[in-house]
Order: structure tokens, then C-alpha cells, then sequence
């Protein structure tokens, strides 16, 4: 069952959610240095890994599910935020060179399908990114945070999964190694700790990051699909001259969708 949207918002706007995602951004900006020219997108509540390559990317879009809720996102820019189903999204096959996978794939109801629709809306040789609660991580052990919903994960265990369904992982790292601590005070000096805390204890992070490649070993084609059909897909606008990376045209149509998809509202 996906966390409501309004509590991964309010999680974010707290001391505690603030330093995981400060934690967050740095660990998937230094994955990916340079995203200048890719088309990037997020799935589940992707805001803190997606933040750092809003005016970078040739496109971003954050793909929140409908189970889950949408919120506008960026308040500072032209929203990319759009409410999908959790399969089916109206992307065309083969589109993005990223995907970062935040608070989806271990709440996800359909997780196979769910990463047959990861896989069909990534480039050959795309990148996705999952980041998971670990089950060695004292985060997951804490209901009261988005973290310690859903199935937590080792990095063996996220690793397997990710190649049964054509990703080879590439790079396995852990992240959020200082306690969940709910206290201001206590969160304050939680902050200067993480670097020590993820020399000392690497294993217990509170996140797994894994980062696959899509392959097409094993693939074999089909004439037909059974995959319910999305409403046909325009030409993607070309953002204007001098426009922001990621931002939406006035006529409302989100930047990664064609024509016939508008962006769904949306908790004020």
C-alpha cells in the first residue's frame, strides 16, 4: 500500500525529512554528474532525487501514482510533476535515458509489471536508479516515516530482482546511516555525523541504491501486446528559447506526454 502523497510532503518539509533529502540529492547527483541532453523522469515521490537536474536535463517529469496522490512540483517552476496509473504510463516505448525509483518500487501493488513498465519506457541502455528502504537499516524499523513502509530490501535481494526482469546492476551503495532521530535538536547534530556514521556503518544505511543498466538479453519479440493501450501520443514540444529545463508549455500538456495528457491535479 503507497504512503499518501500529504505525508511524504509533510516528511520532506520536516528536519528529519530535509536531511534525508539533502543525503539523498548529493548521493544520486554524484551518480550522475552530467545529465546534460538526457530525458529524465522519477516514479513514486522522486523530488529530492530529481531536484539537482531541473534546469539540466533536456526534460524531467516526476511520475507520481494515482494510488498514491500528486502534488505540484517544483513551486518555483513551471510544474513537472504528473499522476500516472502505477503501469500503463503514457510515455512512448523506449523514451527516457534515467529513472530514479523513490518510495514506488517498494510499495508498488503490481511490482512485476510494475518493472516490465520501468523497463519498456527506458532507452536500450538507459540507467535506473531504485532506491529502497534497507532491511538491515534501522529507517525501515521506524513506521512513523515513509522508510519503514513496504518491503525493505538487502542489496543481494534488490540486486536479483532488478536482473530477473533486464537490468544488470552496475553499482550497489547505501545511504541515511545516522538514526531516524524525530527531535530538532537531536537531527541538528545528526547532520555533521553522517559522513563518520557512513564510514563506520556502511551496511546499515537506511536506503539501498542500486543503479542497473537496462539489457536486452533474453528479450524475445511479440507481434502483438497485451498491454492496454494508451490514447495515441503526439509529437514531445521542443521548449522554447531560453525556457527552463522541464518546464511545461501554457497550453498545459506536461513536456513528457503527448498532446492528449494533461497533468492531473493535484494537492494544494
Amino acid at each position: 500500500m503507497r504512503t499518501d502523497v500529504r505525508q511524504l510532503r509533510d516528511f520532506y518539509a520536516s528536519p528529519l525529512g530535509l536531511l534525508a533529502a539533502r543525503r539523498l540529492e548529493a548521493r544520486v547527483r554524484a551518480r550522475w554528474p552530467n545529465v546534460r541532453g538526457l530525458r529524465l523522469a522519477g516514479v513514486g515521490y522522486p523530488v529530492p532525487a530529481l531536484r539537482p537536474f531541473l534546469r539540466e536535463a533536456e526534460r524531467v517529469a516526476a511520475l507520481m501514482p494515482a494510488s498514491q496522490g500528486a502534488v505540484r512540483w517544483p513551486q518555483s517552476l513551471a510544474n513537472v510533476a504528473l499522476q500516472v496509473e502505477e503501469v500503463d504510463w503514457p510515455l512512448p516505448d523506449a523514451m527516457l535515458d534515467r529513472l530514479v525509483l523513490l518510495h514506488a518500487l517498494e510499495t508498488a501493488d503490481a511490482q512485476r509489471a510494475f518493472l516490465r513498465e520501468c523497463w519498456r519506457v527506458l532507452a536500450p541502455g538507459g540507467r535506473l536508479l531504485a532506491i529502497v528502504p534497507n532491511r538491515s537499516g534501522l529507517w525501515a524499523l521506524h513506521d512513523g516515516i515513509p522508510f519503514g513502509q513496504g518491503r525493505p530490501y538487502t542489496g543481494r535481494q534488490l540486486r536479483r530482482l532488478l536482473r530477473d526482469h533486464l537490468f544488470e546492476p552496475l553499482a550497489t551503495e547505501r545511504a541515511l546511516h545516522v538514526p531516524p532521530f524525530t527531535r530538532r535538536a537531536l537531527v541538528r547534530g545528526a547532520a555533521s555525523l553522517e559522513p563518520l556514521a557512513a564510514r563506520l556503518l556502511r551496511r546499515f544505511g537506511g536506503v539501498v541504491m542500486v543503479e542497473a543498466e537496462k539489457t536486452m538479453v533474453g528479450v524475445v519479440p511479440v507481434r502483438s501486446r497485451v498491454r492496454r493501450r494508451a490514447p495515441e501520443l503526439g509529437v514531445l514540444p521542443q521548449p522554447a528559447p531560453g525556457a527552463a529545463s522541464g518546464s511545461m508549455p501554457a497550453d498545459g500538456t506536461h513536456p513528457l506526454a503527448g498532446s492528449n495528457h494533461r497533468v492531473i491535479e493535484i494537492v494544494d
